[in-house]
């Protein structure tokens, strides 16, 4: 490929080999990573992700990793659709001197799933936890938390260092733990002091969590499977799922493989259009799509040549052409206002947009300090290898550049290689194709973990922004308790950082997943037909237990 683009030069071939690519079909790798379950031979929901999850509450984050632990863990506080909240663990609540005293009273008789009761010690262990390790979900709390605390057997009480606006939304990733099972299985020595390695070798394959189902087995780089805890305290419906497993592949050959033999229940959401297509052919397989939250971003590393001049990104921003994507490579996707996905709580309406204007991105090219030594500056773009329609965004891009005379190198990335290389800015490269979804239900998830400096160095931001002001502007918005002058303040952020432009935010995504409507019915996707909101928190769109089964249905 590399030297069929070095020997052509004219942009109607260039165009014409990324039309090829949008329309093509993939080719037939074989059978990998399947099942041999029948669906028939239990009530299972199998779901197909790019990769296994990390099932330790202190260190998973991605979205295969949201969906286990929403399943194997409960948290104080469930998010719903609508983006309220309602009582999990806690069964009420109180907030005192202006925010930075909750307490939470506790739901009595709840099992771990070694029969254990769960109790305020289980809660203050998970946030210490949580704080001490710094790691996943737990930039959440470092800089909240100030003391957690039980006050009884059933009553816990959080202090916070400063007020924290949607401190009650964030609850939804604090996955509550065994603190004796975790303690049981600690190794020493380990980074954590007397604490060893605060269980985390035991807790890669092993929960130690409440939730509705209970880890069965998990073999790294080929699937999580788990099996109902038939004493939840929510108690099951006749026809919820006895089991759960989440594959990890997303190889379009082998999803289709499996989705034909009943063997998935789901699929993942990085099938291209034309898989999903092929996918909708299957009798009794429906393709669900909804706004769940994701966004598609590119992100700039802004601390390195070229990409560390503004004027060279907002060139970016305008050359890219929006409504080829849109309409050809992720049909029925919206294009994206600004940073933060139009459906979240205080998303900013109205901000400045980029689309596509050869002349305006001619005259931020000219601004910039490297306009007249493009050849010395090749951008290099990152796209994920487990996400095939990435790579076609990545040529669009390549191409649209190259009528600025901007060279684009790509570079297919896996995953896990991914995550490595953004740990500095050095290895980052100056654009990164990468989807991001909220981790709690407000705009301030999606500001802080996307551009706060924090953040820096994870997949979640590989802009390396690192703007003081900006960080002191998140500071003070999150911790804004009142919501409309919470939302001001983060409409005023959101302007800020579309005039910085470190991101070209390409669209909201209408995530796509083929799914067994036959036999299996998915609130979510039975929400998103009747019009009505569909959950935003990541992962929680697949809170198993709501599922209803009906292998009676299936047919061979």
């Amino acid at each position: 490929m590399k030297s069929l683009w070095k020997k052509v030069k004219t942009m109607p071939f260039i165009l014409m080999v990324i039309m090829v690519l949008v329309t093509g079909c993939g080719g037939g790798e074989a059978d990998k990573g399947g099942s041999k379950d029948s669906a028939s031979a239990e009530k299972i929901i199998r779901v197909s992700e790019a990769n296994v999850p990390k099932i330790d509450p202190g260190v998973g984050s991605d979205y295969s990793s949201s969906v286990a632990l929403c399943n194997l863990y409960d948290t104080l506080v469930y998010p719903n659709d609508d983006g309220t909240l309602k009582p999990m663990l806690a069964t009420k609540w109180e907030t005192t001197d202006n925010g930075l005293t909750w307490i939470f009273d506790l739901r009595q008789g709840v099992k771990f799933h070694n029969g254990e009761e769960l109790t305020a010690e289980d809660v203050v262990f998970s946030m210490e936890r949580m704080l001490k390790m710094g790691e996943g979900y737990g930039y959440l709390y470092t800089n909240v938390i100030a003391e957690a605390k039980a006050l009884d057997t059933y009553k816990v009480q959080f202090k916070l260092k400063e007020t924290f606006g949607p401190f009650l939304s964030t609850l939804v990733r604090l996955y509550v733990l065994d603190k004796s099972q975790v303690m049981a299985n600690i190794k020493t020595p380990g980074p954590y002091g007397e604490m060893g390695d605060y269980g985390k070798d035991w807790l890669l394959n092993h929960d130690a969590g409440s939730g509705p189902f209970k880890v069965q087995e998990l073999k790294m780089q080929e699937y999580l499977s788990a099996e109902r805890f038939e004493q939840y305290w929510g108690g099951w419906d006749k026809d919820a799922p006895e089991a759960f497993k989440i594959i990890g592949t997303n190889s379009a050959p082998t999803i289709r493989t499996l989705m034909t033999r009943k063997e998935l229940e789901i699929s993942d959401q990085w099938q291209s259009e034309e898989a999903l297509k092929a996918l909708d052919e299957i009798p009794g397989v429906s393709v669900n799509s909804a706004f769940m939250g994701s966004m598609m971003n590119i992100m700039l590393n802004t601390k390195k040549a070229p990409t560390d001049d503004v004027h060279f990104r907002k060139a970016l921003a305008y050359i890219l052409d929006y409504q080829i994507i849109e309409n050809k490579i992720f049909p029925g996707s919206k294009k994206a206002l600004g940073p933060v996905p139009f459906n979240l709580p205080g998303a900013a309406q109205g901000l400045p947009q980029y689309s596509r204007n050869l002349e305006k991105a001619k005259q931020e090219l000219e601004k910039s300090k490297y306009a007249n030594n493009l050849e010395k500056y090749p951008v290099e773009l990152a796209w994920i290898a487990e996400v095939p329609d990435e790579e076609k965004i990545a040529l669009l891009l390549q191409a649209n550049a190259a009528e600025l005379g901007i060279k684009i190198n790509i570079v297919k990335t896996p995953w896990l290689s991914f995550t490595e290389q953004v740990a500095s800015p050095e290895t980052t490269a100056n654009a990164s194709i990468i989807f991001v979804s909220p981790h709690y239900n407000d705009a301030g998830s999606v500001i802080e973990t996307r551009y706060h400096s924090n953040s820096a160095g994870t997949w979640e931001q590989c802009e390396w922004l690192k703007d003081t002001n900006l960080d002191i502007a998140i500071k003070q918005a999150i911790g804004t308790v009142e919501d409309s002058l919470r939302a001001s303040k983060y409409k005023a952020i959101q302007e800020s950082i579309v005039d910085l432009c470190p991101t070209l935010w390409v669209f909201d995504q209408a995530e796509k997943r083929a799914y067994q409507s036959d036999y299996i019915l998915w609130p979510a996707a039975e929400a998103g037909k009747a019009g009505k909101p569909v959950n935003t928190v990541m992962g929680y769109a697949f809170y198993f237990h709501d599922f209803k089964v009906y292998p009676e249905k299936v047919t061979k």
